[in-house]
């Protein structure tokens, strides 16, 4: 209810406001004018957004999928389904949109068909551009896995477009499907309606099943390259009438890591935080980077063995906000980039590198071998690890430029070898890396991977009638491929006499009962004689295995003797002596061995008198 004085809970919509008065005022003052209010701003749109290419010819560093796309709507030839991998923000969903756009465009007159360029300001075009067309349906794959939402897809299918001449269904992160909705969608994709296109895109393309790939047509997108990402910044840039640095330009771009939308987020922050042209020095605080001077200067210390210039760097580098970690990986980067200048002399006058990495770097890897190089590149890449999981990261880091700048000073291995004498009696293999399981003995060679050793045949001379002594016995039997008869009188038995035709041995618990009656028959088939092996309590001699490690131990005694293998052990400390290979030495290890004179064969009733018949031969007739 009204009175005179309007309620508060009355309504005033309704009410039209008084019209300005006319002329002058009661005492022929001017009226005040009539200030329109103020219309609301409009809102912020991130440069991401802003700068959203409309057109293929927008698109950057995708030079081939255009092409193709492009020859493609010209023959008439589109596809059904389109697959875009690539990283973040190279533009995956931006292409979808377009090839969207380029399917349905009818042109500014209403009367155009596909094209390659669509007009943008048709009915279709805008509605697309502005997310709202009927038509053109955008699903998140990583928000909607199950097969009921692959359903209402299929569903949508079987119904003709409402506005647009073909249904587009926009599917991102397409590899969070589950397996059932992948499978649900397979016949639909295989044998699409004439008016339905499928576009997915995709940053892990391994996950998706190869049967979904096989149906469509795939693109990569690929990183955009430094330099024009630079080039595409510094345009919108001076769209913007936003100053900026041509080296700050050049950081967005190298921490974009080739991800355009990545590089406009950060572009938009470097120009919401400067006052004025945007410096270098203001975006290396943005994103705590290291200055690209001091990276230089911190691999010209750490390559020059300066522990303590290199620790000063990283204190100004810490004070300022960068995160060593990081700075680290710059080191990483910087020996990559050395390495390409002294592998590949076109980049010295490529664009590719700016002029400042160009000088200093050239000046650089000119004094900086190869090996080095790569040296310091497993360091950094197993210290950028250790940076990771360490408690604290600062000390991580200065941990692995210490160690860096020690490395420097000791020769490559390469160089140490090149110091040895031209004929060195033996030659000593030096390994730095972690203690392996122990050598086995001669005559055995570690099979990898396997779960026991497997014999290998020792060379051996031409086979003989009859073996002049016990280690050319061993080797006619490994010859003959009686493996498990070989390893056992290599490891087993202890040899007391060798009188052919007779052998005394003495068998260690764990040799078979039937090695003496084995050894004879296969004596007997290979030389036509009659042999006879007799057991023994006797001492005998140590086994050939024990034998040659024995002697194997000696050689390695004496090659850590030698001077410069003394020198090499010192520059790298926890070397040790891996192997000594000498060419004089036999399959088992031991040097050659004289042959003994042939015995008659009526030896045998001067054996010793602790030698007893093989319990499993026969006695003499």
């Amino acid at each position: 209810m009204s009175g005179l004085f309007q309620e508060e809970d009355s309504p005033t919509e309704d009410i039209p406001p008084p019209p300005p008065p006319e002329g002058p005022g009661l005492f022929g003052e001017s009226l005040p004018t009539q200030v329109p209010p103020p219309s609301p701003a409009p809102a912020y749109r991130v440069l991401a957004r802003k700068y959203r290419p409309t057109r293929f010819d927008d698109l950057i560093g995708q030079e081939a999928m255009v092409r193709i796309l492009r020859n493609a709507f010209a023959l008439n030839r589109v596809a059904h389904a389109f697959m875009l991998t690539g990283v973040r923000g190279v533009g995956k969903t931006t292409t979808a949109r377009i090839i969207a756009r380029a399917l349905n465009c009818i042109g500014p007159d209403g009367t155009g068909g596909p094209t390659a360029d669509p007009c943008g300001v048709c009915d279709n075009c805008a509605a697309i551009l502005a997310d709202r067309h009927p038509d053109v349906m955008e699903m998140d794959a990583a928000s909607r896995t199950g097969v009921d939402d692959v359903r209402e897809i299929i569903e949508a299918t079987r119904y003709r477009p409402i506005q647009a001449r073909t249904k587009v269904f926009i599917i991102d992160e397409v590899h969070m499907l589950s397996r059932s909705a992948f499978n649900a969608l397979l016949k639909t994709l295989e044998e699409p309606p004439p008016h339905v296109k499928f576009v997915f895109a995709t940053t892990e393309l391994r996950k998706v099943p190869i049967t979904v790939l096989s149906r469509c047509q795939r693109f990569d997108l690929r990183r955009v390259r430094v330099g024009e990402l630079a080039m595409h910044f510094s345009g919108i840039a001076a769209k913007e009438g936003v100053q900026i640095e041509p080296a700050a330009l050049d950081l967005i771009a190298r921490a974009a890591d080739g991800s355009v939308r990545d590089g406009l987020s950060m572009l938009d922050q470097a120009i919401a935080q400067a006052d004025g042209t945007i410096s270098e020095t203001a975006v290396i605080d943005m994103l705590g980077l290291a200055d690209r001077g001091m990276v230089f200067d911190l691999m010209t210390a750490v390559m020059a063995g300066n522990p303590r210039e290199a620790l000063q760097i990283t204190d100004r580098a810490y004070e300022r906000g960068a995160d060593l970690g990081i700075m680290l990986q710059d080191l990483l980067e910087l020996v990559h980039t050395l390495t390409r200048l002294k592998s590949i002399p076109d980049l010295r006058d490529s664009s590719e590198l700016p002029e400042s990495e160009r000088t200093r770097g050239l000046a650089l890897a000119e004094r900086l071998s190869v090996p080095s190089l790569a040296r310091a590149w497993q360091m950094l890449l197993k210290g950028v690890g250790e940076v990771e999981t360490a408690p604290d990261r600062r000390a991580a880091a200065e941990m692995v430029l210490i160690r860096l700048c020690h490395l420097s000073e000791q020769p490559t291995p390469g160089d140490l070898v090149r110091r040895l004498s031209a004929n060195p009696p033996t030659t000593a293999t030096v390994s730095t890396s972690p203690p392996p399981a122990p050598p086995p003995a001669p005559g055995v060679r570690a099979v990898a991977g396997a779960a026991a050793p497997a014999v290998a045949v020792p060379a051996t001379a031409p086979a003989q009638s009859r073996p002049a002594n016990f280690r050319e016995l061993a080797a006619l039997v490994a010859e003959h491929r009686q493996a498990m008869l070989h390893a056992h009188l290599v490891h087993s038995v202890h040899l007391v006499r060798f009188a052919p035709p007779v052998i005394e041995l003495r068998p260690k618990p764990d040799a078979p009962k039937d090695l003496a009656p084995k050894l004879m028959a296969l004596l007997a088939e290979v030389t036509g004689a009659r042999w006879t092996v007799a057991l023994s309590a006797a001492q005998g001699d140590p086994t050939l295995a024990e034998q040659g490690n024995a002697a194997d131990a000696g050689r390695r005694a004496a090659a850590a003797d030698h001077p410069l293998v003394r020198a090499i052990l010192d520059a790298f400390p926890g070397a040790r002596i891996d192997t000594v290979h000498d060419s004089s030495v036999d399959a088992y290890g031991l040097p050659a061995e004289t042959a003994a004179a042939a015995v008659p064969d009526d030896l045998l009733e001067f054996t010793t008198p602790d030698a007893e018949l093989s319990d499993e031969m026969e006695p003499d007739a």
